[in-house]
């Protein structure tokens, strides 16, 4: 490969700041806020122009319940229950406050945009960097971070901080920082959703069988397997979340590239398919993605791995920062099957949108009503200033199915700008932070965390 020796260059330090949060996704902002209202100065920069991830730009506008199984004891609260209340007074939410009957939480993915935008710019010890790319981190020769570079187009700089976390879905900063990372052997394929108008209007719509009927004709249909749900404030608008990319690595420009081109190409097709076969329905397209909705990438390796035998054996971890119900989901990246492992016990696999296998991992009449996510899952190794947040975090391929969800990981996000404080409170490194007072200073933010 041809290689330009780039000159060494002065940059402007534009700020100097107590915490500097890599990604603005709720988890990003959510350990931005936490870190700002125990008294941080903080930096948060995102390369889009809002805050939200997947949630606003990936256009994936469904939360999970935040109860456990059993509908009887709410276990998730802090800032996703507050940017909840928020969203109910602008009617953009579903019903979210009881945990029966109620095991998904649909919510206005602009309207959350806009409680973001609140949420942040309420707190005066946050700096906002939108349309901003993370370039690199400075380093100081014990490996300790001291800064990260940043263009915008108003070009290149660095901001200094004393503690970083790293929130953007990747694991970008952590790389470049030296953290060893691992490339799942299976890694969850990429979904781009879609808001369409008038989808109920198909009625007795079965995708799987209208879509094997036509691929001769339309070659660039999806497999067939969606999910998604109606927009809270609207009669017209649904979430589809119906394409899928094979065999992806999302850490190759290259090869995501390639991903948003065809799972767009999946859309335009799903969408000719529907025109073709309810013309009366008048469906059609209304929002696409500003980016992918990326499942799985690399991953950091932590100071302790979380595995999927552990977490669903209800281990208590001493460490223990956020609770969660939202099943096992495993979608394979060679084939259209998907498997769910429920903690009610139940175990099912589908392929082509058929039942293929169904068992219990559960003993019959046993349940497990939630599990927890260690804070240990987080933080590298011998880092002095580092902390993950985010589907970077470390866990083995079952547990990552479970956790790798929004509710899972705006938790994370809480619990990592409350550790960036206390490590700078007392001067030590993330690793050494007393638990206990991380849970402490998150339940007086509204978390749920048995001490």
């Amino acid at each position: 490969m041809k290689e330009i020796e780039i000159p060494a260059e002065k940059l402007p330090v534009v700020e100097e700041a107590d915490l500097c949060v890599i990604g603005g996704s709720c988890t990003g902002v959510f350990a931005a806020i936490r870190a700002a209202r125990l008294g941080a100065k903080v930096v948060l920069i995102e390369k889009q122009n809002r805050f939200g991830g997947v949630a606003t730009s990936g256009l994936v506008c469904m939360w999970h319940s935040l109860f456990d199984i059993t509908g009887e004891k709410q276990i998730i609260g802090g800032l996703t229950f507050e940017a909840l209340e928020r969203l109910e007074k602008r009617n953009a939410v579903s019903p979210f406050r009881d945990g029966h009957g109620y095991r998904h939480i649909a919510f206005n993915s602009e309207e959350l945009t806009l409680e973001l935008d609140a949420m942040v710019t309420e707190s005066k010890r946050i700096r906002t960097f939108f349309h901003t790319i993370f370039s690199r981190p400075i380093l100081d020769g014990d490996g300790k971070i001291t800064g990260v570079i940043a263009e915008n187009k108003s070009g290149r700089f660095v901001i200094a901080a004393r503690m970083f976390i790293d929130a953007s879905g990747d694991g970008l900063l952590c790389r470049a920082a030296g953290v060893p990372m691992t490339a799942p052997a299976h890694p969850q394929p990429p979904t781009a959703c879609a808001h369409i108008e008038n989808f109920r209007n198909m009625k007795d719509l079965n995708l799987k069988e209208l879509i094997e009927k036509n691929r001769s004709l339309i070659p660039d249909l999806p497999c067939g397997y969606y999910w998604g749900c109606d927009i809270p404030g609207s009669e017209h608008i649904y979430l589809f979340a119906g394409t899928r990319i094979m065999n992806c690595n999302c850490m190759d420009a290259n090869e995501i590239t390639n991903a948003e081109f065809e799972s767009r190409r999946q859309l335009r097709a799903l969408m000719d398919l529907f025109r073709k076969s309810y013309p009366e329905a008048s469906v059609s397209l209304q929002a696409l993605p500003s980016a992918i909705g990326i499942r799985e990438s690399w991953h950091i390796t932590s100071i302790g791995r979380l595995t999927g035998k552990e977490m669903l054996a209800g281990t208590r971890y001493p460490d223990t920062i956020a609770n969660g119900t939202y099943p096992v989901d495993i979608h394979g990246n060679e084939d259209d099957s998907i498997t769910f492992k429920h903690l009610t016990g139940e175990r099912k696999t589908f392929r082509s949108n058929r039942l293929v296998k169904e068992d219990r991992w559960l003993p019959e009449g046993q349940i497990l009503p939630f599990y927890r996510i260690p804070l240990r899952c987080l933080i590298p190794p011998g880092n002095r200033n580092l902390i993950a947040a985010g589907r970077m975090l470390d866990a083995d391929a079952e547990a990552f199915g479970a956790v790798r969800v929004m509710v899972n990981l705006n938790q994370c996000g809480e619990a990592a700008g409350v550790t960036a404080w206390l490590a700078l409170q007392n001067q030590i490194p993330p690793a050494e932070v007393d638990s206990a007072k991380v849970r402490e200073l998150l339940n007086q933010g509204g978390s749920l965390l048995e001490l």
